[in-house]
This record gives C-alpha cells, sequence and structure tokens, in this order.
C-alpha cells in the first residue's frame, strides 16, 4: 500500500511541477487527450491520485509524457534512478576489455550453453564465499 501512497504523491507533484492544479479532472481530460487506448475514467484516475491503484505501464508511459517526467521516476522516485547510476558506473569502471570480450560471447552462446556457464560461475561463487568464512 506504501508504494501506491508514494506513487500518488509522485504523480500530485508532477502535475504540480507542469502547472496542473493536482485534481482527477484536470488529469483524466488530459490523461485521455493523449492516450491512444480505451479512455480511462474519472474513478480510475481519482484511485491514482489517492494512492489506492498504481496505473499499467502504457498508461504510466503516456502519464510521464504529458507530465514531462521520466516514467521510471513517476512509477519509483528518483531514488531508483540514482541506485541504477551507481550500478552502471559500477559497471563502467569495474569491468575492462577483456571481460566485456567474455560477456559478448557469453551472450552469442546457445540458451543451454549460457545456462552451464551461468552455473559454473555460480558454483565456483558459492566455493569462494565458503572459504571466506
Amino acid at each position: 500500500m506504501e508504494h501506491k501512497l508514494e506513487f500518488a504523491q509522485r504523480l500530485r507533484d508532477a502535475m504540480a511541477g507542469a502547472g496542473l492544479e493536482p485534481r482527477p479532472g484536470v488529469l483524466l481530460n488530459l490523461f485521455n487527450a493523449h492516450y491512444w487506448g480505451r479512455s480511462v475514467s474519472f474513478q480510475a484516475v481519482s484511485r491514482w491520485l489517492r494512492g489506492e491503484a498504481i496505473p499499467a505501464q502504457d498508461k504510466l508511459l503516456v502519464l510521464a509524457e504529458i507530465l514531462r517526467v521520466e516514467p521510471e521516476v513517476l512509477r519509483f522516485g528518483h531514488a531508483v534512478r540514482h541506485r541504477v547510476q551507481e550500478h552502471r558506473k559500477r559497471w563502467d569502471e569495474g569491468v575492462c576489455f577483456q571481460e566485456r570480450e567474455v560477456f559478448e560471447a557469453f551472450l552469442s552462446l546457445p540458451a543451454p550453453q549460457r545456462k552451464l556457464v551461468r552455473e559454473v560461475i555460480l558454483a565456483l561463487v558459492q566455493v569462494q564465499a565458503e572459504r571466506r568464512e
């Protein structure tokens, strides 16, 4: 339930940031004017803004576009973006050319061989962890 409430707050904040009054009627008209699928109801939009529901991914993308925010930030907040950037930075700085070459080779293998390689690597990691204990 907390995730829904946090989403609702981000949605209201994004609406205010876009110069919109965070009311269901305002969002309903704007959303339905931009959404390519079946129109959403006043009740659905109200539930988004009250923290009772989170829209499906296709609707979330439209909301993000309308409100000019990144979809992942609207859905999960800035903390998730920061964690992704930190992970990406670690990946970029911690992996050398040779390791990237091995990853590319791994990805070119058929699925059964990738599974075997993955199991070997995980077994080696487990053995290493047991040695540290």
